[in-house]
């Protein structure tokens, strides 16, 4: 038996058990986007929050199909400000902003 898994596969089951994880992994996320990979991995945090809350019903509260949230936030996933938002809500989060640090 092999006693790895893919790192998705831990942070989705963290979120299951801690939904505090998901404010924290989001604010992680959004801090390091403008990094090199970091626009990767905010739609990999996004994708993992999705997973864990259930893909069907984000999909279902959100009105997107499954197949869009998996293309939409998949790596090369472009999301709209709208999906973004829905996302984020159907999640029980929300995106905030604050003045940036000099």
């Amino acid at each position: 038996m092999n006693a790895s898994r893919p790192l998705n596969q831990t942070i989705v089951e963290l979120l299951r058990q801690d939904e505090g994880f998901a404010e924290e992994l989001l604010n992680a996320a959004i801090d390091e986007a403008d990094e090199p990979g970091g626009r990767e991995a905010l739609l990999a945090a996004l994708r993992s929050i999705a997973e864990a809350k259930g893909m069907r019903a984000i999909a279902e509260e959100t009105g997107l199909s499954r197949e869009t949230l998996y293309r939409t936030l998949s790596p090369r996933g472009n999301p709209t400000l709208r999906t973004l938002m829905a996302v984020t809500h159907a999640a029980g989060l929300r995106l905030r902003v604050e003045k940036a640090q000099a």
